[in-house]
């Protein structure tokens, strides 16, 4: 059994979707992020950046005590390699899915994010931003694109890559971008979409949390005015 400490994001969504394909046993735990419950202290002893997703893996295949592991691109690393399943042996095709891995971590993912908090959720609209992370994510969606030009999906077959991609691709209105001006990453998109575990991932969302994230005065506090100084008590030392 696994535990999936879980809420309505991109990054949580890379979890369900491997949990789904795989087929293997867990339970959500909901972590409502726009109420502060990232900050609770026994989350804290399992993800320590006050961040989802995390799991706990009851299960082990050392056969020892349970395994925390947070961080989504880790997470997705930890249950391939639990299982077999997304992520080859083979050293040439492990290599570019890792590769890809980090690229969605390191790039795709925190541009994307600063497109979405620019353009959505900062209070003041400042067009230098705006555009500096549109652009931004522009170009990573023709990296991509072109990368896809030649094969069905990142490394060849579906792989924990496409799971990390896929659902920073999803906001792609939000983002101001248009699938249809990357016609290889759409088709790529399409196909995921498709796949009956990736509704089924997705499916979850009415289960756990029926309105925006972001919502209230309040939510927008505790989700982007935290520094080192003025955590919520369960972090602070």
């Amino acid at each position: 059994m696994i535990d999936l400490y879980y809420w309505t994001t991109p990054n949580g969504h890379k979890i369900t979707m491997f949990l789904e394909e795989a087929g293997l046993e867990y339970e959500v735990i909901p972590v409502n992020i726009s109420k502060g419950e990232q900050f609770n202290p026994d989350f804290l002893k399992i993800a320590p950046n006050n961040r989802i997703p995390a799991i706990v893996d009851h299960s082990p295949v050392d056969g020892g005590s349970p395994i925390s592991v947070f961080e989504s691109g880790a997470i997705l690393q930890y249950l391939a390699e639990k299982t077999g399943k997304f992520l080859s042996t083979d050293l040439r095709q492990r290599t570019i899915t890792m590769q890809w891995l980090f690229w969605q971590m390191g790039g795709l993912g925190p541009m994307a994010g600063q497109n979405h908090h620019f353009g959505t959720y900062a209070p003041e609209k400042i067009p230098y931003a705006i555009q500096r992370y549109v652009n931004e994510t522009n170009r990573l969606y023709g990296v991509l694109n072109k990368h896809l030009a030649d094969r069905e999906f990142i490394a060849d077959s579906y792989s924990i890559a496409d799971m990390a991609c896929y659902p920073w691709i999803v906001s792609h209105q939000r983002q101001s971008q248009k699938l249809e001006d990357f016609p290889h990453l759409h088709k790529w998109f399409n196909a995921i979409a498709a796949r009956p575990a990736t509704k089924r991932a997705y499916a979850i969302v009415e289960k756990i949390n029926s309105q925006p994230t972001i919502h209230d005065e309040n939510s927008r506090k505790i989700l982007f005015g935290q520094n080192a100084s003025n955590l919520p008590s369960g972090q602070q030392k």
